[in-house]
């Protein structure tokens, strides 16, 4: 999408991402310190909370994964599914940079002509080549490895990151009775404009 290439709508992707991103860590680090609900922790988890801020994080992702702007499109679309698909491990402030990298290296590889090997992105996530090995294998099985994203697909995530990111409206972060958060994603399934709610 040409939209993407221009810096200024990329720099609010970023941020919104960023934002929306550390809305639902904290909701779910909140919600796991508030219940007895267990979190299963994975190959994601860290030992402790990275110091670095997640909108830092992805803009350094951007800065030197070079990938096409795109693939922080379908980085999305590949969390959305991931989250759906893996409801015992929701996205928190232990696993949410691991997440992020390796969710833009999978789409990268995916979508990019020309992209860089696994040590590189290693070293952009501040992480070791055999970590990022794992957490790539992880991610592919816990996306089932459905990694083709639609056309349709594709347009209606952008649509809706763009919706947002002009109303500049936080989303809302609903508890529900089993003290899952849910936020409001697109359906992945049907890539139509209607919204349903997701587990994260």
């Amino acid at each position: 999408m040409a939209e993407l290439e221009n810096p200024s709508v990329m720099s609010k992707l970023i941020a919104f991402l960023s934002s929306l991103l550390e809305r639902v860590a904290e909701s779910n680090d909140l919600t796991r310190r508030v219940t007895t609900q267990s979190q299963r922790v994975s190959v994601f988890h860290g030992l402790s909370r990275p110091t670095i801020t997640i909108q830092s994080y992805l803009e350094r992702i951007f800065k030197y994964a070079n990938c096409s702007p795109s693939c922080f499109v379908v980085a999305y679309v590949y969390l959305d599914r991931f989250t759906h698909r893996q409801p015992s491990l929701p996205i928190n402030s232990f696993n949410v940079h691991r997440l992020l990298i390796t969710s833009v290296m999978v789409a990268a590889k995916f979508l990019d002509d020309l992209y860089y090997n696994n040590a590189y992105y290693a070293k952009v996530g501040g992480i070791s080549t055999k970590e990022m090995n794992f957490l790539e294998l992880d991610f592919l099985f816990g996306l089932g490895f459905e990694l083709n994203v639609t056309p349709n697909t594709f347009h209606a995530y952008f649509t809706y990151l763009q919706k947002e990111m002009t109303l500049l409206q936080p989303l809302s972060l609903v508890v529900v009775p089993s003290s899952r958060s849910v936020i409001t994603f697109i359906n992945d399934d049907e890539a139509s404009h209607q919204k349903q709610q997701l587990a994260v």
